[in-house]
């Protein structure tokens, strides 16, 4: 399996393979790398890298990973999607959307239209099944459009602000 991941906005093209005995092939942008691996629970993973032992934990709400107390924003592209790639890159100058990645209420605005934002930093707050989420700016600008106001539903995939 060959996939395209983009790990705090930057690239990698990883491929895997299971061999007997429950390892794994790895390699990352085509060097090798040993890894062994084992689910613990839903959504751990114990990684063996090197000698060195990971906890990973994964939250697909958020897109983002959890290794060792460090959260790491992370990104699996169809490898076939070249445009995607081209694309993002030609167009890191233009207006970003933020989108909701599930369906769920807006709790805050933290950053108001006109306000300067850094990449990272947080914009609105969408809860979901009693959990809090902060949507953050895709790239450092400004706050163009708030399209969602605090207490209103949304549903996933709508655009809830733009950064320019």
């Amino acid at each position: 399996m060959t996939f395209d991941i983009s790990v705090n906005q930057r690239d990698y093209r990883v491929e895997i393979e299971r061999e007997e005995g429950g390892h794994w092939s790895c390699r990352v942008n085509g060097e090798a790398v040993a890894v062994d691996a084992a689910s613990t629970a839903r959504g751990v993973m114990s990684l063996l890298i090197g000698g060195r032992s990971y906890e990973v934990i994964a939250s697909p709400a958020t897109q983002q990973f959890d290794i060792g107390g460090v959260k790491y924003a992370v990104e699996v592209r169809d490898p076939r999607a070249w445009r995607t790639r081209r694309s993002r890159v030609a167009g890191a100058d233009g207006p970003k959307k933020i989108v909701a990645p599930m369906p769920g209420k807006i709790v805050r605005v933290i950053a108001q239209p006109g306000a300067e934002v850094e990449q990272g930093e947080g914009v609105i707050v969408i809860e979901a099944m009693k959990m809090q989420n902060e949507l953050k700016s895709p790239k450092k600008g400004t706050v163009a459009k708030i399209l969602a106001a605090e207490g209103a539903a949304v549903n996933a995939g709508d655009v809830l602000a733009e950064v320019q």
